[in-house]
């Protein structure tokens, strides 16, 4: 299965969300997409359906392909605590996640296309592996010859959101990633239970 690189917001339309963020063609057409649009009949999804929605949302929201999920699901099962909530923490704990909270790029996408472009160090050495999965205390920043680009310091002019398991130094353009966050602190709206509860069928 290749990467989607459709319209993002006939995917924001399916899940009745902006997961990408604002999106004003979907505040126009709060509906699934479709050639009936909203006047088809719609039967009552079941709980697999349901189940199933709730992990498709997460996986269009971080970016991350079927195989590689799964992956992060095995890895947060293997791990002591909430198996859902771990899942997230491991979710946000992707360089290119990182990337994204700490405002160097606007969106999830972008901040995937910087780590490629080798536009990001961590501790000091060029990462150009996406899912690269942060420890705590590590410190991560843009390249110095990448602290020029106007892409970059506009994103970081726009920047308002700050998370409590981050810090950011705007005169070194770098970041430390703190520790894992607790779920309460992650903003996304994704039910982790109902992940947990289909792959544990």
């Amino acid at each position: 299965m290749a990467r989607y690189r459709g319209p993002q917001s006939r995917i924001a339309r399916k899940f009745k969300e902006a997961i990408f963020g604002p999106d004003k063609y979907l505040e126009r057409k709060n509906y699934p997409p479709g050639q009936h649009g909203p006047n088809k009949r719609r039967s009552k999804t079941s709980e697999y359906g349901t189940q199933l929605l709730e992990k498709q949302k997460a996986k269009y929201t971080y970016g991350l392909l079927e195989r590689q999920f799964s992956n992060t699901f095995v890895k947060a099962s293997r791990r002591k605590g909430k198996t859902g909530e771990i899942l997230l923490q491991l979710l946000e704990a992707r360089l290119d996640n990182v990337v994204y909270r700490l405002g160097i790029a606007p969106t999830r996408r972008a901040a995937r296309q910087l780590v490629l472009h080798r536009h990001i160090i961590v501790n000091g050495d060029v990462v150009n592996i996406p899912s690269f999965s942060l420890k705590q205390g590590d410190l991560l920043g843009v390249r110095e010859k990448s602290k020029s680009l106007l892409f970059i310091k506009e994103s970081l002019a726009g920047r308002v959101s700050k998370y409590p398991w981050l810090e950011w130094d705007e005169t070194m353009f770098m970041g430390k990633f703190l520790n894992y966050p607790e779920r309460d602190q992650i903003p996304e709206n994704i039910k982790e239970q109902l992940i947990v509860e289909l792959y544990s069928k």
